[in-house]
């Protein structure tokens, strides 16, 4: 992870305290990364001199912003959204069919997956520099791609990240504009050995989940060969393009 430490002094994980946060700021520690925001919902995750928990709740949208000026005088130059829901805290899943489709169900969904995320680009993003190199990545998966959807179903789950993956796009253009080094993408992790996942693990194929901690050194692998020819898309944890 060398090659990360080079091209970022500080980093941000808001999402520190779930199986691919965790260990995104576990893998950025042992890269050598200088000042490692890590933000939660408790406020209390990791230990170390170069890991700074902080408290966020997107129920809360004053607490992003308050996370953001603690971070003004130092401010990340990469900063990865890991947060997500595919079953609700009520047990609710994801829909197979459009009759199963509930309004409550749905806005909460969208705010995990879609709000949340867009309210932590509107309040970091004006802290990237202007003169080098800044990421900003939201982890969202493959079924937000519209153009790679073939069999339907999980209608929140999927409206979410392609939600979720328009918003980068707009970023990136926004970005463009003036901060010329700046990439802002959206990351499809794979499958990975999570509490969000493990309720639909049991008919994976050999081989295709994948565990946090090689998940976070895919993840950082693409994040280091990005250019801002590559902002605006979604990326797998291989580092292809997945299609809009």
């Amino acid at each position: 992870m060398s090659d990360v430490r080079q091209q970022f002094e500080r980093a941000a994980v808001f999402g520190a305290s779930g199986g691919i946060g965790r260990a995104l700021v576990e893998a950025l520690a042992d890269a050598g990364i200088g000042k490692i925001y890590a933000g939660s919902r408790s406020g209390l995750t990791h230990e170390g001199d170069n890991v700074h928990p902080f408290r966020f709740d997107y129920d809360e949208p004053a607490t992003l912003a308050d996370a953001a000026e603690a971070m003004a005088d130092e401010p990340p130059q990469l900063v990865i959204v890991a947060t997500g829901v595919l079953t609700l805290g009520n047990g609710s899943g994801p829909e197979r069919s459009f009759k199963q489709i509930e309004s409550e169900a749905m806005e909460r969904v969208l705010r995990i997956n879609t709000i949340g995320p867009a309210l932590v680009a509107k309040f970091v993003l004006p802290l990237f520099p202007r003169d080098r190199r800044a990421v900003f990545a939201a982890l969202s998966a493959r079924v937000g791609s519209i153009g790679d959807n073939g069999i339907g179903g999980w209608h929140s789950y999927r409206a979410s990240k392609a939600a979720l993956n328009m918003l980068v796009r707009n970023f990136a253009i926004e970005l463009r504009r003036t901060h010329k080094q700046a990439v802002a993408v959206s990351l499809h992790p794979g499958t990975v050995d999570t509490a969000l996942s493990q309720p639909f693990q049991s008919n994976l194929p050999e081989g295709q989940l994948t565990n946090p901690a090689e998940s976070a050194r895919n993840l950082l692998r693409v994040i280091e060969g990005l250019s801002p020819e590559d902002s605006g898309h979604q990326f797998d944890w291989k580092g292809e393009r997945v299609p809009d």
